[in-house]
């Protein structure tokens, strides 16, 4: 029994990230909303929409009235996610976040040593949020997110406490936003046996400009700056980049790219379409739906709906 839900959790591990890794909680690493994942994740500049929450705390700042959002994932198999963020303005103390996201991970059998089947097991991660963000200087934001973390496989659990620090920078003369976070920092309250696992920390950098003649958004953001590689340059590796195209005040195409993990998919010779993103929004009276679509080449594809509004 043990050494199924250990191996459980790795299987789940690699499915989550699309590569083996040393750390735990790897789901906080997906993108939940339909709107950031179509862009290839490129959100840390972002400062218009309340799944920023997610990708930096600083970028609710400058959010507007009180947007929530809600946002469903179809991963492979029997994988699902869902989350939801909402944000508010408490006059004369700042704007707050709040969010949740959550993972299913479905049914597994149960066995014994012996590979006789002894009944069923689920296994899922959790995640809640509370934001803040205020003003630092001039155009200038900062934000700190406080999360709680859970996760558990069969009988088996674990917890983590964490936090995310943002800043954000807009210059709007030039239509240019500027931003950065360190995601996930923190440490396990308890582990699932005794060896306690690192978080998956994050540090990210990225800017966003919407061009002055032409209904287009560009965003480019670097993350994992804090993973170690062979030199210098390779850092930069992890890198993602979005293109938002308002075709109408209605319609927004959305184009993006993941080159690390096109790189991480890669199948020999071939990585097919993986790191390819595409997606598509649409506002009708205050409600904006966002669909996104996400190539893991030959490994399958992701879908995500998102639904947002202010009231």
């Amino acid at each position: 029994m043990k050494r199924i839900i250990i191996l459980t959790a790795i299987i789940i591990s690699a499915i989550t990230t699309g590569s083996f890794a040393q750390n735990t909680y790897e789901f906080l690493k997906l993108d939940m909303s339909a709107r950031a994942a179509s862009l290839g994740g490129s959100f840390v500049a972002n400062n218009d929409d309340p799944d920023v929450i997610f990708y930096n705390p600083a970028g609710i700042s400058m959010l507007e009235k009180n947007p929530v959002s809600f946002s469903f994932v179809k991963h492979l198999m029997d994988i699902n996610l869902a989350s939801v963020s909402f944000s508010t303005e408490i006059e004369e103390l700042g704007r707050f976040g709040a969010a949740v996201r959550y993972i299913n991970y479905g049914t597994f059998d149960e066995a014994d040593e012996f590979g006789n089947r002894t009944g069923e097991f689920g296994a899922g991660e959790l995640a809640l949020i509370v934001g803040y963000a205020n003003l630092l200087d001039a155009n200038f934001y900062y934000g700190v997110n406080a999360k709680f973390i859970y996760s558990g496989i069969a009988d088996r659990s674990s917890n983590a406490i964490a936090a995310d620090i943002g800043l954000h920078y807009s210059i709007p003369e030039q239509f240019i936003n500027i931003g950065f976070s360190a995601l996930n920092l923190g440490t396990q309250i308890s582990s699932y046996y005794n060896l306690k696992e690192e978080l998956p920390l994050d540090i990210v950098i990225g800017v966003s400009k919407k061009l002055e003649k032409i209904p287009v958004r560009i965003s480019l953001d670097f993350h994992r700056l804090n993973k170690d590689r062979e030199n210098f340059t390779q850092r930069f590796k992890a890198f993602t980049f979005g293109t938002e195209i308002n075709l109408s005040k209605v319609l927004t195409l959305r184009l993006g790219y993941d080159n690390e993990r096109r790189s991480d998919l890669k199948i020999g010779t071939t990585a097919g379409i993986a790191g390819f993103n595409i997606g598509l929004g649409a506002k009708i009276s205050e409600y904006n739906f966002n669909y996104g679509y996400s190539s893991l080449g030959l490994v399958g594809e992701l879908h995500r709906i998102s639904i947002s509004t202010s009231f």
